[in-house]
This record gives C-alpha cells, sequence and structure tokens, in this order.
C-alpha cells in the first residue's frame, strides 16, 4: 500500500499540466506507480514551477529523493547526512538551485524519526550545508519568499514525546545562517504550517497546534490542550514580526492546515479539527475565505475527516483545491459535496 500511496501523493506536483487539460478527459487517466520503491510514508513534496518533469520528494525515514523525468527514474540526494527522516522541502522560487530542507517525520506520530535541523543546497542537492534548529526535531513546513531566496519561515514541531521551547515559527532572513523565533506561544505549542502570500510576501500566515505522542497512541499535552486556545491560525502582515490570531467564523482550533490560491491571495482554504471538550480531536471540516482571512465560512465536512490534512489551492484557478496527506484528492466547486476516487483519494463538485 505505501507504494500505491507514493503515487498518488507525487500526482499533486503537477497542477499545471492538470489544469491544462479537460476534466472530463483527465478524469479517464489511471493511477500507476512510478516510485521510488520501498521508501516508506511521504509528506515532503516539492516541484519546480515551470518546470513540470522536475519534483523532489523526502520520506519519513527514508531520505530525499528527485526525479528529472516525471518520476521515471529517481535519484537519492540525502544518504551522506546524518539523518534520512524528512519533513519538509521548499525550492526558492527565484532561484531553483537552492533548496532547503527540514527533518524530522514532519507530523506527529506513535511511528517516526526525529531529524536535526534545517538543511540548504545551492546546487539542486549534490551538497548540502547543515543550518541549525537541532533542537527542533521535527520540521513540518518551510516555506521561501518567491522574491528573495535568502528568506524563508520555517513551521517546527519540535519534541514530539515532550515539551521544548525549540518549537513555533522561525525566520531566516539571510539564507538560514541565524533564525528568530517570530512566533511562539509556549513549550507544549508546535508550528504547524506556514504560508507566505506569493503576491505579497510580506503577508504570511502561520497554524499552530499542540499535540504529543506516546510510543503507542496519540496524545494530547499542555496545560490547555483540550482548550479554544491550544492552536490556531494567525497572520502577519509585516513580515512575520507581530501576529494576529485569526478566529472568526472558525470553530476553536486543534489543528489546522491552510492553502493560499495563487491566482487569488483573497482566497484561502482550511481543514481545521476543532477541539473536543472532552480531549483530543473533534470534528475536521473544510473552510474558505474570500475576502484574506476576514471572514470564514465552512463549506462541509469531508468523509472520513480523520485523514484529512494539507489542502493546496490550484494555480490558475481559486475555486479548485487539493490536497495530500498519503494520498492525493481533487475537488471544484468549492468543496461541497464529494465523491470517493481512489486509495483514499476524494473528487467534489458542486
Amino acid at each position: 500500500m505505501r507504494i500505491s500511496v507514493v503515487a498518488l501523493t507525487l500526482v499533486a506536483l503537477l497542477p499545471a499540466r492538470a489544469t491544462a487539460q479537460n476534466p472530463d478527459l483527465s478524469g479517464a487517466l489511471r493511477w500507476r506507480t512510478i516510485g521510488p520503491f520501498r521508501a516508506g510514508r511521504a509528506r515532503a513534496l516539492a516541484g519546480l514551477p515551470g518546470q513540470p518533469t522536475v519534483f523532489y520528494i523526502g520520506f519519513d525515514n527514508g531520505g530525499l529523493w528527485r526525479s528529472s523525468d516525471y518520476g521515471s527514474n529517481w535519484e537519492p540526494l540525502f544518504d551522506r547526512e546524518a539523518t534520512g527522516s524528512i519533513g519538509a522541502i521548499a525550492v526558492a522560487p527565484s532561484s531553483p538551485n537552492i533548496i532547503y530542507v527540514g527533518t524530522g517525520a514532519g507530523i506527529i506520530r506513535p511511528d517516526l524519526a526525529t531529524g536535526n535541523g534545517m538543511y540548504r543546497s545551492n546546487d539542486t542537492g549534490r551538497t548540502w550545508t547543515q543550518l541549525g534548529l537541532a533542537e527542533t526535531q521535527m520540521i513540518a513546513y518551510v516555506d521561501v519568499d518567491p522574491t528573495n531566496p535568502d528568506r524563508l519561515f520555517v513551521a517546527a514541531l519540535g519534541h514530539p514525546y515532550g515539551p521544548n521551547a525549540e518549537r513555533g515559527i522561525y525566520r531566516s532572513t539571510d539564507g538560514g545562517r541565524t533564525f528568530e523565533k517570530v512566533l511562539y506561544k509556549d513549550e507544549y505549542t508546535s508550528g504547524n504550517e506556514v504560508r507566505i502570500v506569493p503576491s505579497n510576501p510580506n503577508t504570511v500566515y502561520a497554524a499552530l497546534w499542540q499535540q504529543q505522542s506516546t510510543f503507542y497512541e496519540y496524545a494530547a499535552f499542555g496545560p490547555d490542550s483540550t482548550w479554544p486556545g491550544a492552536g490556531g491560525i494567525y497572520k502577519s502582515i509585516d513580515g512575520g514580526t507581530t501576529w494576529t490570531q485569526l478566529t472568526n467564523g472558525l470553530p476553536p482550533v486543534l489543528e489546522a492546515n491552510i492553502a493560499i490560491a495563487p491566482s487569488n491571495p483573497q482566497v484561502i482554504y482550511a481543514m481545521i479539527a476543532s477541539v473536543n471538550p472532552a480531549g483530543g480531536s473533534g470534528p475536521v471540516s473544510f473552510y474558505k475565505s474570500s475576502d484574506g482571512h476576514h471572514h470564514r465560512h465552512r463549506r462541509s465536512t469531508p468523509p472520513r475527516p480523520h485523514r484529512w490534512r494539507r489542502p493546496a489551492a490550484d494555480r490558475r484557478r481559486p475555486q479548485e483545491r487539493q490536497r495530500r496527506l498519503q494520498c492525493v484528492d481533487r475537488h471544484v466547486a468549492h468543496g461541497r459535496r464529494w465523491h470517493e476516487l481512489v486509495g483514499g483519494a476524494w473528487l467534489a463538485r458542486r
């Protein structure tokens, strides 16, 4: 099943090709496995706009790989480094030779491999420099300023089995030589995601949450892990220096993942796991804002919502979005109705 899961996930990296086709024609396409084989669970993905043949994928404990031919062949890029656990990959849009990698599984669960911080490559992954943030252990997301390859944000989960201060949202303005913690709540609250608005890099969104795992099960932790303040979505309009928590139209947030429509940055999507008053995660629902997150509207609750995670908006049409977890789904018409496709994938139509 893991091999099929990887194949499904990689399709999410080819939005330009998919959206250029007639939906009726693309609906007739069949899934096939493209590897790399036996690499494990994958969360970290990155492609190159304008170069649909090239993409990168990182695995929980299977290293970092690159394909330059739509997945027909794969090259390992991280075998000489001290960790093989990859949680996040970001290619600098303005300088695609520069790649940032955040290590650690990128998701808190019982079976995971921790990492040792951030890495940077200036030569498309041939050589690497370790940058720091080693004690974060788990990095969930990295985003790079589309106009400046040396400015980036990092969402750090922190230690998976206990509290520590090295977690939250970090910013670097010197290519990773130094990092500044810019959004931090406490030693229990992790940085789950961070997104730069492509058309206005001074506007940044981030998500915080609280989660810990024992060696055999999930467990929320911290003094307020079952209360509305445990997690949330935040927005900065000054490049990450100050932040405001967004609450209008949203439930008490335990965990959230967000997506910004590249064609219209006012359109923002979120998958939100709300707080269960009895403890742990409550329902997971899909939300949309059309005014830059000033107001949010719940669109639907997808089937099997406990498996829902990160959305990704279509590059050309903001009403279409994709999401990925260990598989891929595509839907149109703002997510009003959902239809199962294959291997845990879902399609929504008006």
